[in-house]
């Protein structure tokens, strides 16, 4: 199956990862999160086989995040609140992420991507 690449193209980070894709001749397929935000039920899966708590899933230093006042939220919601907020509006959701099989990476961290896809 070939890795999905869910990112937005405006976001620096986004376009680090995906010339790091490039480079490192990794065949994936994009995803644009804001046309095509992640599902309660992609997200849930990703959380459980990734070994991910739903809260990293959250963009925090997001302008929607601080605009929603989501930090004391997201401390004592429920998985279903977090995963109806996450599947809300893709802004809301950490970016990019990348999903492997059952290997789930959200954010770039260059260590992190090269361990998981080399």
């Amino acid at each position: 199956m070939k890795n999905l690449f869910i990112c937005y193209p405006k976001c620096s980070t986004c376009r680090k990862a995906k010339k790091w894709l490039d480079e490192n001749g990794i065949d994936y397929t994009e995803r644009l999160i804001v046309e095509d935000n992640p599902t309660k039920e992609e997200l849930r899966k990703w959380s459980i086989e990734g070994g991910i708590p739903l809260t990293k899933f959250f963009n925090t230093s997001g302008k929607l995040y601080r605009e929603m006042q989501l930090k004391d939220v997201v401390k004592t919601a429920s998985d279903e609140k977090l995963l109806d907020l996450l599947s809300s509006d893709g802004m809301l959701v950490k970016r990019p992420i990348l999903v492997k099989d059952k290997i789930i990476l959200v954010g770039f961290k260059e260590g992190q991507w090269e361990e998981n896809l080399k």
